[in-house]
C-alpha cells in the first residue's frame, strides 16, 4: 500500500507540473484515482511541502509549491 501512495503521489506531482493549479475532484478523475488513493498522495506531498491547498467557492485547488 505504501509504494502505491509514493507512485501516486509522483502521478500527482507530474500531473501539477504539467497542468498547474487544478481541482481535485477533476486531478481524481483524470489520473484514475480513488478518493482514498488521491487524498492519501496528497498527504505525502503536502508533509513535503511539495503542495499548495486553496478553496475557491465549494472547490478545493492543489498546486505545485
Amino acid at each position: 500500500m505504501n509504494e502505491n501512495i509514493g507512485l501516486n503521489a509522483g502521478k500527482i506531482w507530474k500531473f501539477l507540473n504539467e497542468k498547474g493549479e487544478t481541482k481535485i475532484i477533476k486531478l481524481k478523475k483524470e489520473l484514475d484515482l480513488s478518493s482514498e488513493e488521491a487524498y492519501l498522495a496528497l498527504g505525502w506531498l503536502a508533509r513535503e511541502g511539495n503542495v499548495v491547498f486553496t478553496k475557491k467557492g465549494l472547490s478545493l485547488l492543489v498546486k505545485l509549491s
